[in-house]
This record gives structure tokens, C-alpha cells and sequence, in this order.
């Protein structure tokens, strides 16, 4: 007998009933499995109960906002996509470093979310056994297989997109990457959908977890003009 594949839950909370019932319905012919919600009080609550395998979280919201969840759910939470409808530079770059894996600007096409959705589900996921490998320099193991980054044989706790960029950069030492390349790449996207702010946001999150002296990074070095790359 054929088992089948539960689709991945998704939980769409927003308190605008056009933007849940189309990002919803679009979901929904992707095949994913989706709830709304309009609210931020009951959103941990749904969270337990549902169960879902990624949020898409409007910032502002009755009962709570967005960015109060993330402070609240910590490193360990579901991978989470932001929606929001403010321009500051500011204010996308604090859910960022809040740990949000990604984030769409109101409006947006229903079209995009949806394949940003599916890329970090897809980065999200577990590398295969027939891929596996643990990547040791010294003082930094990471074990590409089960997700997993150990400074000093301490483990660090990093969100999905931390951790792959740490690995794409890992597998390609003293390589340099612009922030368009590293977009491509880690984001599945380019400076067309994305600011590049993105990158540099997670490279300082990464340093800050991984790095004794952020200010002077070992690992993760600054190309000025250039871009990133991994020092082995």
C-alpha cells in the first residue's frame, strides 16, 4: 500500500480578509495544506495546535504584532516569511534580525509569495543522506546533514537561511560573492524581488553567533567592493 505524502502546512495571519483569502486560495492550488488567521493574541495558540511548517506573518496586527511573535518564539521556531506594508529600511531589517527567513512588501504578487514559500521550505529541509557531509576547519565543524553548526564543539543555534549561507560559503573557501551572487544562490531570488540589505543583515547575525570578535570576523570576511566570502 502507497502511503501519502502529508502536504506542508502553512499559516497565513493577517488581518486583512482580501490579502488571507487570496494568499490563501493560491496556496491552496500550489497544494499546501493552509489556515488563517487574523491576529497576533492566538498565534502561538494556533501555532501548537496546527502545527503548520512555515508562517507567512503580516507585522502588523490586532492582539500583537508580527515581530512581537518573533521575539517570543526564539531560534527554534518554523521558518517564517514576513508580510508588510511599511517602506523604512528600518523596519524590515529589524525582522530580520528578529530571525525572519524572508519578507514581501505590500502589495505583492500572490505569485511570488508563493514561490518564496516554496524556496525556504525547500532550504528548510534536511540535506540528503547521499549528500552528506560535516565540513571541519579549525575551531568550526559544520554537519551539513543534520543542520547542525559546533564553534569550539559548542553548539550555535541558527536559523534556516543562517545556516545555509554558512554553508554555501563554507563549501567555496576564499571564494568571494557579491550580495546579488549570494542572493541568487542562498535566496533563490536577485536584487530585482529582494534588497540586498537581506545579505548583509544575515551575515551579521551569522558573526555575531559564530564569530568570537564579530567586529574582526574570522570565518566570514568583508570584501570591500565586493562582497563576502569564507576564510578557511
Amino acid at each position: 500500500m502507497v502511503c501519502a505524502v502529508a502536504s506542508p502546512r502553512i499559516l497565513v495571519v493577517d488581518d486583512e480578509p482580501t490579502v488571507r483569502e487570496v494568499v490563501a486560495q493560491y496556496l491552496e492550488r500550489d497544494g499546501y495544506e493552509v489556515r488563517a488567521l487574523d491576529r497576533g493574541d492566538t498565534l502561538q495558540q494556533t501555532v501548537d495546535e496546527f502545527r503548520p511548517d512555515l508562517i507567512v506573518l503580516d507585522i502588523m496586527l490586532p492582539g500583537g504584532s508580527g515581530l512581537d511573535y518573533l521575539r517570543a518564539a526564539g531560534p527554534d521556531r518554523v521558518p517564517v516569511i514576513l508580510l508588510t506594508a511599511r517602506v523604512e529600511e528600518s523596519d524590515r531589517i529589524l525582522g530580520l534580525e528578529l530571525g525572519a527567513d524572508d519578507y514581501v512588501s505590500k502589495p505583492f504578487s500572490p505569485r511570488e509569495l508563493v514561490a518564496r514559500v516554496r524556496t525556504v521550505l525547500r532550504r528548510a529541509q534536511p540535506v540528503p543522506a547521499a549528500s552528506a557531509a560535516v565540513l571541519r576547519f579549525d575551531g568550526l565543524r559544520i554537519d551539513l546533514p543534520a543542520r547542525e553548526v559546533f564553534v569550539d564543539d559548542h553548539a550555535v543555534a541558527l536559523t534556516a537561511k543562517e545556516f545555509d549561507l554558512l554553508a554555501f560559503l563554507a563549501q567555496a573557501p576564499r571564494q568571494v560573492f557579491s550580495r546579488a551572487q549570494l542572493l541568487q544562490h542562498v535566496w533563490d531570488s536577485s536584487p530585482d524581488f529582494q534588497d540586498p540589505a537581506t545579505v548583509t543583515v544575515h551575515v551579521r547575525r551569522l558573526r555575531n553567533k559564530i564569530e568570537a570578535d564579530p567586529e574582526h570576523a574570522r570565518w566570514i570576511t568583508t570584501v570591500w567592493g565586493v562582497g563576502y566570502r569564507f576564510e578557511p
